[in-house]
């Protein structure tokens, strides 16, 4: 290897959301995650639901409208059948 090209290469604690922590090599320091391997859903075996800025509520709620208006025409056919 050459000399003085290489980037410093310390060690660096990684932190995650869950609360584990672990020590590895970067050229950036410390630093925090979110999911590490410890509390993701493919490592674990159960699903968790990572929920970014309430985006799974906005999508629920935006099917419940269109299933209520499906319902509500539905009733609105069989009355008119009668």
């Amino acid at each position: 290897m050459q000399e003085g090209i290489h980037p410093n290469y310390p060690a660096a604690r990684v932190s995650c959301a869950c609360g584990n922590s672990f020590t590895t090599r970067s050229t950036r320091g410390d630093f925090q995650v979110d999911v590490c391997g410890a509390c993701h859903p493919f490592y674990t075996g159960t699903q968790k639901l990572i929920d970014t800025a309430g985006r799974v509520d906005r999508f629920r709620k935006r099917y419940e409208k269109k299933g209520a208006m499906a319902a509500k025409a539905a009733e609105v056919k069989a009355a008119e059948a009668k």
